[in-house]
C-alpha cells in the first residue's frame, strides 16, 4: 500500500514538473487511435521534441492545483494524453491539430503555454504560426536580401566600365 502511494506521488511530481517547465502542453482525448496511429503520433511528436505522455485524471488534477491550473480540472474527463514540448510551442500545435483534421475522435481538450491555460482556438492560432525553422530561413533571407543588393550593385558598376573600356577599344580600332 504505500509502495502504491509513492509510486501515486513521484508521478503526480513528474507531471507537475512537466507542466511547470515545459513552454506548451496540449491535453488531448486520445479515443479513437488504433495502435498504429498511436505510434505514428508519438513518433512525429519525439521526432518534434516533444514527449507525449498517458496521464491519470486525478493525478494530472492533483499536480495541476498545485502549480495553481485551477481551469484545468473541469476538462479531466475521459483518457487524458499531454504532449509536452520544452522547446516549440508551435510543433505540437501543429502536430495534434493534423491529427484532429484526421481523426473523426481525437480531440484537444486544452492547452497550458507557459502556465497560463489556453483554449482550443489558441492552440489552433499558434498551429497557424510559422515553425522555427520557417522564421529562422525568413530571418537569414532578411539579412541576405542586401548583402546580394550590395553585390548586384557593385558588380553593375564593373560591369559598365567593362563596356566602357570595350567602347574606346573599338573606337580606337575603328580610327586605326
Amino acid at each position: 500500500m504505500n509502495k502504491q502511494r509513492e509510486a501515486k506521488v513521484a508521478a503526480t511530481q513528474e507531471i507537475k514538473d512537466k507542466l511547470g517547465t515545459s513552454i506548451l502542453s496540449i491535453l488531448a482525448d486520445y479515443r479513437g487511435l488504433n495502435v498504429a496511429e498511436m505510434t505514428k503520433l508519438r513518433r512525429q511528436l519525439r521526432e518534434a521534441g516533444v514527449e507525449f505522455k498517458v496521464v491519470k485524471n486525478t493525478l494530472t488534477a492533483r499536480a495541476a492545483r498545485e502549480l495553481g491550473l485551477d481551469g484545468l480540472e473541469p476538462h479531466l474527463q475521459g483518457p487524458t494524453a499531454i504532449a509536452f514540448s520544452a522547446t516549440d510551442p508551435v510543433a505540437p500545435a501543429k502536430i495534434l491539430n493534423e491529427v484532429v483534421r484526421n481523426s473523426k475522435t481525437f480531440q484537444i481538450k486544452i492547452g497550458v503555454l507557459q502556465g497560463k491555460i489556453i483554449g482550443i482556438n489558441e492552440i489552433k492560432a499558434l498551429s497557424d504560426l510559422p515553425s522555427r525553422e520557417e522564421l529562422l530561413a525568413k530571418m537569414v533571407g532578411g539579412f541576405q536580401a542586401p548583402l546580394s543588393g550590395l553585390v548586384n550593385v557593385l558588380a553593375g558598376n564593373m560591369r559598365n566600365l567593362v563596356y566602357a573600356l570595350e567602347a574606346i577599344r573599338k573606337q580606337k580600332e575603328a580610327v586605326a
